[in-house]
């Protein structure tokens, strides 16, 4: 019995140091494992960060493409005001060339209705001194005549007196209204104010010269309303032109 024990302790022994040479290969196999592990947790993580990188370069798509949508929108709206602008530019500048039309048509109006007033204010005047003008002529020609008159009383020469007055404040006062009296007697003749109903021969002044003055003609504002009844001379010799008229008082 003793020595079955010590074979078989013997051949535990054989087997035990068998058993120690044969697992020499498996850390190598740990290793691989390791590596193995490693390798994939390394890949594992570059694929999240591919994947994190991919993620966020969508994400970034993503909001480059809605930042290019906004853009153009924008862009789309800047063109519409831009043209709502330029069409609101037009419409002012028409609204202003019609006012500026407008305000010189009203401007063009409002000088010619006031020339048309003028105008019928001159017209209205010259009519009313182209009546008073007979009653002016009719007291000259009663004074000129109580003048011939001959033996009358203090009261007569009173009454006359009292018409040239009248007759003088009349002058006057259509005078401060532009009314001019023509009374050219000695002075040359004008066809343009001067109406000639005579003529008389006298070689003493220069020859169409007024000699007299039958009635007296008027000028408004410039204009002769109406033209002196006159006669004029003839025979003497002739009137002399402006410019040697100066001559001749420059010499004297």
């Amino acid at each position: 019995m003793q020595r079955e024990d010590i074979n078989r302790n013997d051949a535990q022994e054989e087997m035990d140091k068998d058993e120690v040479k044969v697992p020499i290969e498996t850390p190598d196999a740990e290793s691989e494992s390791n590596m193995d592990e490693e390798a994939m947790v390394e890949a594992a993580i570059k694929a999240g960060e591919q994947a994190a990188e991919e993620e966020l370069a969508a994400e970034a798509e993503d909001e480059l493409n809605k930042v290019k949508a906004e853009r153009d929108e924008l862009y789309e709206r800047l063109e519409e005001v831009t043209s709502q602008v330029d069409e609101a530019k037009k419409a002012a500048k028409t609204a202003i060339d019609r006012m500026a039309r407008h305000q010189a048509d009203w401007e063009n109006f409002r000088r010619r209705m006031r020339q048309e007033r003028e105008i019928e204010r001159e017209r209205a005047a010259e009519k009313l001194v182209l009546g008073l003008l007979p009653v002016l002529d009719d007291m000259e020609r009663a004074v000129s005549h109580a003048g011939q008159s001959e033996g009358q009383n203090d009261q007569y020469y009173q009454f006359v007196d009292g018409v040239q007055q009248i007759h003088d404040k009349m002058v006057s006062t259509l005078e401060k209204y532009g009314v001019e009296v023509i009374n050219p007697v000695g002075e040359p003749f004008e066809p343009l104010s001067h109406q000639a109903v005579g003529r008389e021969e006298n070689t003493g002044v220069y020859d169409e010269t007024v000699a007299q003055v039958y009635q007296k003609g008027y000028r408004m504002g410039g204009k002769v309303i109406r033209s002196a009844m006159v006669t004029v001379t003839c025979g003497g010799p002739k009137r002399p032109s402006p410019a040697e008229e100066e001559s001749t008082d420059a010499d004297e």
